[in-house]
């Protein structure tokens, strides 16, 4: 209970640190996904070049 009332605490103290957390990992995971897409886009490293594109990534014309 005390670590629920510690936490409410440093919430108030720092009202933006919640809100630059959740920035932070959102922006990780959208530049984990756009990274992914270009990396199956790009020229395939050597022993990949014969391997399945996944359904999720789009195909992108040069």
């Amino acid at each position: 209970m005390s670590l629920l009332m510690e936490a409410a605490a440093a919430a108030e103290s720092a009202p933006y640190s919640i809100s630059l957390g959740l920035i932070g990992i959102i922006g990780f995971i959208a530049a984990a996904g756009i990274g992914s897409i270009a990396w199956y886009n790009s020229k395939r490293p050597v022993g990949w070049e014969d391997k399945e594109r996944p359904d999720a990534v789009p195909k992108v014309d040069k």
